[in-house]
Parts: C-alpha cells; structure tokens; sequence
C-alpha cells in the first residue's frame, strides 16, 4: 500500500485568496495515500478555496508524492551503503544537521553511559536512550511501526531480538569500511545488523572452595558424582541448552542433563550475575551458566571467583541495527560505525568480548558455537518445554 505523509498546520489568520498557509506548528502522520488525498481535499474545501484552487493543491500533493518521497527512501539506501573515501564527512556533516539520534538498547546503564559519552563528547550529537530487555525492544518496535510511529534510529541488543526485526523488514540493509575489522561471526548474510559484542557462555567457581584441577571439561563429566549439590544454572538459558544438546546430538544430550540432574541436582536461579554472586558466597560453588564478564567484573571488585570454559562453549551474539525508517539516518549510521570501531575499546573497558579481531581478547583461544536463532525464532516452544521439564523440574 502507497503511504503519503500528511502535514497539518494552524496560523492565526487566513491571507487573503490563500486561506490555507504552511505555517506555524506542524503535525505529521502517516496515511494512506488515498485516505490522504481524500483528507486533503476536505481541508482545502473547508478553507474556502476555488474549486481551481483545490485542484492545483491536490496535484502538487501528488507530484510531491511520487517524487519527494522515493528520493528519501532512496537516498537512505544509497547513504548506508556507501563506502567512498567521504563517508565519515558526510556522515558528520549530516548528523550534525539531524542533531540527535535514538537509540534503544539492551545494555545495562552503567555499561552504555560510557558508551554515550564518548560518542557525544567525539561527535557534539545528543544521543537518547530508551533502555529495555530485548524481547521488550521488540515488542516496542513492532507496535510502534503498526501505529505508524518511527522515533527509532538504532536497536542495540540480542540476535534473538534483532533477527525478527530484519524478517519483518524494519531494519536497513548497511555496509561499513569496519565490517572488514571483526570475527566473521558478527557478520550477517543480510548485513542488515551486525555483532559488537559477544556473550560467551562459561563456568563461575568459588576459587576458595573449588580446585582448578577439580573442574568439569566438559558437559560430560558433569555426572561425576563429585560434584553432587555443588552445580548451579540460570532459570531461562533454554537457548544455550538448545545448542549444547544439539551439539551433543539431541538423545545423547537430552539424556545426559537427565542424568546429571538425577545423580547431582541443580540449583535453579534467576540471573547470570545471581549465578555470580552465590558462586562468591560459596552457596553454589560451581555455576554453569554466566558470561565472560560477570566473573571478570566480579573479579575485579574482589571476589573469590573465576571462570571456566566447559565443551563445546556456546554464546551469544549482540549487535547494532539502523532502523529502516529512522528519522536521523546520518547520525544513525555514525553510530553504527562508531560501535565496530572505537566503541570496541569502549565496551573492553567494560569486560565485554568485543567482535573486532584488532582487539585481543578471549576469543584467540576459544572458538564458540554462536546461538542458531532458529532455536530462539523457530522451535522457541521445544526448547523451553525441554529446559523445564529436563533441568527446571530438577530444581533443589
């Protein structure tokens, strides 16, 4: 369906012969293109134009339909795909035009100030963020493109949030000189979002109670009965399960966390920094599932904790999108490329693993399995029901 945005104005006094002036304070809303032309016709028949006069405004409505518009659409496409030597120019010059940009994310506060700050203090552009899980992302995306709103520029948050908005058309197709920078994991077919950082499934151990010699390899030797009520696991990591079971081969793997739960136990918690902390308690020596950087971030505020790889190592991607209709495109796409490359130093700060291969980090000596989103997008239901009835219904 053809849209066609329509602007409505008030202004204190009609001219004379031109009652309908595009003055004072506009409101803008997306309709229809026929719904539209009908509504034009309306307020210029209100207006008390001549019937020459409507005509002549109804068909510069039209030309400026069929021409303004896809220019715009167009000039967005060109502009994210443009590679040429001015790119960050132009990108500069046009945000600086734009002002500001939107930004919705997943990451914590303390974690996407430092981020904000250093792209405002290097690019003088306002950057306001809305801060929300990332299936709340979606769900505020999606309702706010049905209600013909598009306040967003740039998605920061999981794969698992940013797949279903490309399949539903909501992100923008870009191409950056800094793509060639990262892991080619972070990379999408689509390029239409792109991963900054990783989240790296690992173990957490209380370092006081536990033996590095004493801890499991593999997922395998988890059912070594020396580990009875030592084990702990985060309560909605069914996509991690889905992996590692499919990894595993799915009977083997289902069979093998059975097992685990009969012969050990689990407890079940809420939160991978949860998971953290009792680790550090000692009131769940060894946990299962948390990130890199919870342990990291825990170490470094004095905890007795470290992490632990255990085969095969799963994670997850996260990445940056430009929203397909964003009303701040210059500044959107100076974002996009500042998360690939400066903001990678940003997020290390922060005990993130970022994606870009000029960074050392864990990565140059573990190689994930990343998260398959069809197991989040497209068997979601399976692999819940599994996780609970395998590992949630074992809970001590």
């Amino acid at each position: 369906m053809m849209f066609l945005q329509l602007f409505s104005t008030r202004h204190g006094r009609a001219c004379p012969g031109h009652p309908l002036v595009l003055s004072g304070r506009e409101e803008k809303t997306w309709m229809p293109a026929r719904q539209a032309y009908a509504a034009c016709a309306t307020l210029a028949a209100s207006a008390g134009m001549t019937r020459l006069g409507r005509n002549a405004v109804l068909i510069g409505l039209v030309l400026a339909f069929v021409t303004i518009a896809p220019v715009h659409s167009q000039s967005i496409a060109e502009l994210a795909t443009y590679l040429g030597p001015d790119r960050e120019q132009r990108l500069i010059e046009g945000a600086k035009r734009e002002g500001e940009l939107m930004v919705y994310s997943s990451m914590q506060h303390d974690s996407i100030a430092p981020l904000q700050k250093a792209f405002e203090q290097r690019y003088r552009i306002k950057m306001r963020i809305w801060r929300a899980a990332g299936k709340d992302i979606l769900r505020r995306v999606t309702a706010e493109t049905r209600g013909n709103r598009f306040d967003l520029d740039v998605v920061e948050s999981d794969g698992f949030a940013l797949e279903p908005l490309y399949r539903e058309g909501l992100l923008q197709e870009v191409r950056s000189p800094f793509h060639a920078d990262l892991i080619p994991e972070a990379l999408r077919p689509h390029a239409q979002w792109v991963g900054t950082r990783v989240n790296m499934f690992t173990g957490v151990y209380n370092t006081n109670v536990v033996k590095k010699e004493m801890l499991p390899k593999a997922y395998t030797d988890l059912v070594n009965p020396v580990y009875k009520g030592m084990l702990g696991i985060e309560i909605d990591d069914y996509d991690w399960f889905g992996m590692v079971v499919g990894l595993l081969g799915e009977d083997r793997g289902l069979k093998l966390f059975r097992d685990i739960v009969t012969i050990n136990g689990l407890s079940v918690r809420k939160g991978h920094t949860m998971i953290t902390n009792l680790a550090a308690a000692g009131e769940v020596p060894i946990g299962l599932t948390i990130y890199v950087q919870n342990a990291e971030v825990a170490k470094k505020n004095g905890a007795p904790v470290d992490w632990f790889p255990i085969d095969p190592v799963v994670a997850r991607p996260n990445g940056v999108a430009v929203a397909r209709r964003a009303p701040h495109p210059h500044a959107a796409l100076l974002f996009y490329d500042f998360m690939i490359s400066e903001g990678q130093y940003v997020m290390l700060k922060r005990e993130f693993v970022p994606t870009s291969r000029k960074i050392r980090s864990v990565l140059d000596c573990i190689t994930p399995h990343f998260v398959d989103p069809e197991i989040v997008l497209d068997n979601g239901p399976k692999w819940q029901r599994l996780y609970a009835e395998v590992v949630r219904s074992g809970a001590r």
